[in-house]
């Protein structure tokens, strides 16, 4: 059955996932491989049976040499049997640990996939409040240990599980009454599994928030690494980390501790004592012989596996559960904005219009549903499993309206100058066009149609936004300009370099076009990067363009140059200006003015130094 995942962004996906709590989620992916999971199984079956044939055989082979004339006719074909047996479980382990084996990493690869898909689904609000360093802590780590959840995890509860069976079925032959031991062991077994799965679930919770909370961390200070240098606070950043990493220690010395308290090698202990000595008081009274005694054995011998696979298998599940149960919280995080694959979609003249438009970044924006009740309890101990950063929690109040009842209207082809103080919501107001956030109240209109109403794809390919801080792939020049058209020839890439004042300073690179620029484009000016950006914006011929101060790191030589290009580029296409510079200003058919997220004043340039004191103030100052 298709499906496709309610977001900003999504791709049909051949099959759907279960998100009503992690375990069912991890099924939903796990079903789909059936013929591996019958392969595993019966692998295990298969190897649990022939495991049991050897102290069979050997209790057959010490009866033949007990007998009052030693019968060594029959050694050589019990040996060959064994020998055969074994060669089968070999290669029936094997199918087990290879099925094992493919199933974790197909569903690795499906779990990727599917969190990849979500992730690019998500609004900017829910980017913005999701710290990245936790984000890829669970893209990783997290989907790596659903990975060991099935191998060694899984795989080796099920081999165990057949293992606990095989002695209850076989010992039955040798006498009804030796099948307490086993069938006993294995109910206080089950007893003790649950509680020891019960204290683990919260602490395997523990150890992978703290893991998350360390990386986030450590992401933040590598991001801002250039700040914490400037700021000589290298000392702070490593106490810091120093503590995040003790804490993380802490949680996993938790977890060994509830695995050290786990009683299970105690109970394999005390059923093999109480196992032999039934064994030989049934010898004893005439019921049993020698053979019967040493199968018996060997048969609760069989219990080892089961047993010592216990201590870590289980805790590689629950850790398996708790990252399933944190890429699950991150999915099925809710947006507000929706892909609306339905919606409108025609080629954009470029009239703009907003009615009496108000917008917060409402913490409300990105809503979180509860997934089970072990994320309840991560958060009752004090774990938060995402932590948006106080500052940007403080700034983007849900209380605090960033635009407050904004109304203009644009004509199709007209330059439009939105100026302000810093703080006044110029980059907020533009990002309303092409929904990257939605109007909280009123209404943003492209061409008279609601942006609500428009197909999201066909809206946001025909608007192109060049912002001050610009970034770039760690990818070549060719690739970064063609980002937005990826089916562009060179010479129209050389041609759109060309018209952003771009190609001069490319040239002088020792592969030109062929440039792999470094990380963000740290190996370029900040000039150099928004000519690239101007280059990637004029190459996708947008109906609409927007300029967030993007000339703001250009000389005056470029930007006379760049000037040039933006005005010749404004032509026939509706451009919104969000600049400082008078030069940029003067020329715009719209200006308007913000304050404190309110329209101050709007008109041409010679109307508002006449008018608006709020205007003539911005160059005043």
């Amino acid at each position: 059955m298709a499906t496709t995942i309610p977001a900003e962004f999504s791709l049909q996906r051949t099959h759907a996932s279960d998100q009503t709590s992690p375990v069912r989620w991890v099924w939903s992916h796990a079903r789909r491989y059936g013929w591996i999971i019958v392969m595993m199984i019966g692998g295990a079956v298969g190897n649990a049976a022939l495991a049991s044939v050897v102290p069979v055989l050997t209790g057959e082979a010490f009866n033949a040499m007990l007998r009052s004339v030693p019968d060594t006719s029959v050694l050589a074909a019990l040996a060959l049997t064994i020998a055969a047996s074994q060669l089968i479980r070999g290669g029936l382990q094997l199918a087990r640990n290879f099925g094992a084996e493919l199933l974790a990493q197909k569903i690795e690869r499906d779990v990727r996939d599917e969190l990849y898909l979500s992730l690019l689904g998500k609004s900017m609000t829910f980017h913005n409040l999701q710290p990245v360093g936790d984000t890829m802590a669970r893209a990783t780590n997290d989907v790596r240990e659903v990975n060991y959840m099935f191998s060694p995890g899984i795989n080796l509860v099920v081999g165990s599980f057949i293992f606990l069976v095989m002695p209850v079925l076989v010992a039955s032959r040798y006498h009804p009454l030796l099948v307490i031991t086993p069938g006993a062991f294995i109910l206080v077994y089950f007893i003790f599994l649950a509680r020891y799965l019960k204290t683990l679930a919260p602490v395997t919770d523990e150890v992978r928030a703290t893991f998350g909370e360390m990386n986030t961390h450590l992401s933040e200070a590598l991001d801002g690494v250039e700040v914490v240098k400037g700021a000589s606070q290298e000392e702070a950043e490593v106490q810091r980390f120093a503590r995040n990493a003790r804490d993380v220690r802490d949680a996993f010395v938790k977890q060994g501790d509830r695995e050290a308290r786990y009683a299970a090698m105690l109970l394999l202990g005390a059923a093999y004592a109480f196992g032999l000595s039934h064994a030989l008081l049934l010898f004893r009274l005439g019921q049993i012989d020698t053979g019967a005694v040493v199968a018996y054995f060997g048969l609760l011998r069989m219990l080892d596996f089961p047993t010592f696979a216990s201590i870590f298998a289980y805790s590689q599940i629950s850790l398996g559960i708790s990252s399933a149960r944190r890429i699950l919280e991150l999915i099925s995080r809710e947006t507000n904005l929706d892909q609306n694959a339905q919606g409108y979609a025609d080629v954009i003249k470029g009239e703009v219009e907003f009615r009496n438009v108000s917008f917060s970044y409402a913490l409300s924006g990105v809503k979180t549903l509860s997934v089970s009740e072990g994320e309840e309890r991560s958060r009752s101990a004090g774990l938060e499993l995402t932590r948006p950063s106080t500052a940007l929690a403080t700034a983007r109040s849900a209380q605090d309206e960033v635009l407050q009842n904004i109304s203009f209207k644009v004509r199709p082809g007209q330059t439009v100058a939105i100026v302000g103080q810093t703080g006044a919501g110029k980059t907020s107001l533009v990002k309303l066009i092409n929904r990257t956030y939605d109007a909280t109240q009123g209404q943003v209109l492209v061409d008279g149609v609601d942006v609500r109403n428009w197909n999201l794809a066909a809206l946001r390919s025909q608007i192109s936004m060049i912002e001050q801080d610009v970034f770039l792939f760690s990818r070549s020049v060719s690739d970064n300009i063609a980002f937005g058209k990826p089916d562009s020839t060179q010479s129209e890439i050389e041609a759109a370099a060309t018209s952003a004042q771009a190609d001069d300073f490319i040239r002088t690179f020792d592969m030109d076009y062929a440039t792999v620029v470094g990380e963000r484009g740290v190996t370029l000016s900040g000039g150099q990067r928004q000519r690239l950006a101007l280059a990637r914006a004029f190459l996708t011929d947008p109906h609409i363009l927007i300029l967030d101060d993007s000339t703001s790191a250009i000389d005056s030589a470029t930007e006379d140059r760049i000037q040039r290009a933006i005005s010749n580029a404004a032509r026939g296409r509706t451009t919104f200006i969000i600049t400082h510079r008078l030069s940029q200003i003067r020329w715009a058919d719209l200006i308007i003015v913000l304050r404190k997220g309110k329209v101050a004043a709007l008109g041409t340039h010679e109307e508002l130094m006449k008018t608006s004191d709020a205007y003539a103030r911005i160059f005043r100052e």
